[in-house]
């Protein structure tokens, strides 16, 4: 059952015919997933500027008729550009952006997992409704919930270049949230008070 879980489908390189080499862009997911879902928090300009990238993949097929790969990764550097730029100068429009695109992200990926059809209008609106939620979590409860997407984010970009069964990749994708934000969360532990005289 485990082993069917993890069989493993070659993965579909995503830049074929675009002459760009796909082989980096795998290891860069893996080291740029790693780090954000251990320091996401600490960091999250780079967490922003990922779901800028990682929003910018997904959402290019879905703003432009047949994308190229090489425009599908220009539209993912651009968002991840802006992300970074407004975690940098103007945070708390950047940390309701990111929870607002993240929030999008999840709710689309949960529609589709729950076989609801997410073709149409049916993408937007659930991508509107988790923006919306996602925002102002993240806008409410900003610790917690950077840590929490910045888990899924990291997670998710670990696994984004696997081709793995459903259920494996889902069962590793969760392992990764929980590991995420237990070192995460590990960082919120207050230091003792300085003793008084």
């Amino acid at each position: 059952m485990i082993a069917f879980a993890f069989a493993a489908t070659p993965p579909a390189d995503w830049f074929s015919g675009a002459g760009l080499s796909g082989g980096s862009l795998p290891i860069v997911s893996l080291l740029l997933g790693a780090i954000i879902l251990f320091f996401g928090r600490r960091i999250f300009w780079l967490c922003v500027a990922a779901v800028g990238f990682a929003a910018g993949v997904e959402l290019a097929p879905h703003l432009l008729h047949e994308p190229t790969p090489l425009l599908q990764l220009t539209v993912a550097l651009v968002l991840g550009f802006a992300g970074a730029l407004l975690a940098t100068f103007l945070q708390k429009i950047a940390i309701a952006v990111a929870g607002f695109v993240a929030g999008g992200k999840l709710a689309v990926a949960l529609a589709t997992a729950f076989a609801v059809s997410t073709g149409g209008g049916s993408y937007w609106i659930a991508f509107l409704v988790g923006g919306v939620i996602g925002a102002i979590l993240l806008l409410s409860l900003f610790n917690w919930a950077l840590i929490f997407l910045s888990a899924i984010v990291g997670a998710h970009l670990i696994l984004n270049p696997f081709a793995l069964a459903p259920t494996g990749k889902a069962l590793l994708f969760v392992v990764l949230v929980l590991v995420g934000i237990l070192a995460q969360a590990g960082g919120l532990r207050r230091r003792p008070a300085a003793p008084t005289a």
